[in-house]
């Protein structure tokens, strides 16, 4: 009998959709050796969740930002008029939208 380095055997149960993911994923990266595979995943594979609140906020500002523009961009043409208070109503937008993003940006650092 052969003297193994990996003594521990490790085993779990997947459903048959589960195992065909595994197997398509193999052979993205080219690998036919399963277990080297589930073990490199285990030690070395992430598993990230970006269900990031902020990234739904970024894009509810970034809709309410672009729709001001475009009323603002009309009103201009229509009126030929830009006021002191449409430019400061920019401002605190983008602002809002940079900060956003910037929570955004410090979520993803984390990730390690």
């Amino acid at each position: 009998m052969a003297n193994r380095q990996r003594e521990i055997q490790l085993k779990f149960r997947v459903t048959p959709e589960e195992r065909a993911l595994i197997e398509a994923k193999m052979d993205l990266l080219g690998t036919a050796n399963m277990a080297a595979y589930l073990r490199k995943m285990a030690i070395d594979g992430y598993a990230v969740n970006l269900d990031l609140p902020e990234l739904r906020e970024l894009v509810s500002l970034l809709r309410r930002s672009s729709n001001n523009l475009n009323q603002l961009t009309k009103r201009v043409h229509e009126t030929g008029r830009f006021y002191d208070a449409d430019m400061e109503d920019l401002r605190q937008s983008y602002d809002r939208l940079w900060e956003a993003t910037q929570k955004i940006l410090r979520a993803l650092m984390k990730i390690q």
